[in-house]
């Protein structure tokens, strides 16, 4: 998982290694691992997700299967240009 902007910085961390067969145990996973910081939560909450380089959209998270090293990009809103 790939934290972006807000999100990386509740996170602490700019990046992490989840073990998950779908998009929902992996979102799962990282509430999990951040669960005394309640920032990470609500942030997470508002995260467009980027799954192998394809919005997930409003796809049912527990609908889209990860591989081995899919990569999730977590981006929170942002503005600039």
């Amino acid at each position: 998982m790939r934290y972006w902007a807000a999100i990386r910085a509740a996170a602490g961390i700019p990046e992490e290694v989840v073990d998950a067969g779908t998009l929902a145990e992996a979102l799962a996973a990282a509430r999990t691992a951040h669960r005394d910081n309640p920032r990470f939560a609500a942030v997470l909450d508002i995260c467009a997700v980027v799954v192998d380089g394809t919005p997930a959209g409003s796809r049912d998270p527990a609908a889209v299967v990860l591989h081995e090293g899919s990569a999730i990009e977590l981006l929170p809103p942002f503005a600039g240009g």
